[in-house]
């Protein structure tokens, strides 16, 4: 009697403990799913496997949690919405330095938010974590970037480049705050 006891608390246990683990997993899986987004996707293709994927995301957030990254000053964020603001005018005059401005002030955000910013791939894993939706769009501006050091790109290249800078650098300032500026700019 003492030993089927013990063994139903034991088969009871395993039980407990498996229905416990497959919970922790799911909530896992849909935490990382819902922070990630197209990212989730992405990491999975990439993986070709959802644990390592995950795995990988859980690594990237936990890096970010103990980085240092701030939202910007009200004056921060008006001085680079109107640096943004002169790079976009610029473009007519002189596509490519624009894009090369353009470059370098997503780059000065990310630093002045406390991204590290010295390794592209990392800086991309990086800002994964807090603004998914973005994140094939810096791809895409990249390659182009990356491309127009070889020469390889034409205006019409350049310009859809600019757009998805924009579409970060709107990210990483705030569209808040930057909706703001400009309401305030033309208010004033």
């Amino acid at each position: 009697m003492h030993t089927q006891v013990f063994v139903l608390v034991l088969i009871t246990l395993i039980v407990v403990g498996v229905a416990a683990a497959w919970y922790v997993q799911k909530r896992r899986h849909a935490h990382l799913r819902a922070r990630f987004g197209p990212e989730y996707e992405r990491a999975v293709r990439e993986t070709g496997n959802i644990s390592k994927a995950e795995s990988i995301l859980a690594h990237r957030e936990q890096r970010v949690d103990k980085l240092h990254v701030r939202a910007l000053t009200r004056e921060e964020s008006s001085r680079l919405t109107d640096a943004w603001r002169r790079v976009q005018s610029q473009f007519v005059d002189d596509p490519n330095g624009a894009f090369i401005e353009a470059d370098r002030l997503i780059t000065e955000v990310m630093t002045t938010r406390g991204y590290p910013t010295s390794d592209w791939n990392q800086r991309v894993a990086d800002i994964s974590v807090d603004y998914p939706l973005v994140c094939d769009r810096y791809r895409a501006g990249h390659d182009i970037a990356v491309r127009n050091e070889r020469g390889q790109v034409s205006t019409e290249d350049l310009r859809r480049a600019m757009v998805e800078y924009r579409a970060l650098f709107t990210e990483l300032v705030g569209a808040d705050e930057a909706a703001s500026h400009e309401r305030q700019r033309r208010a004033g």
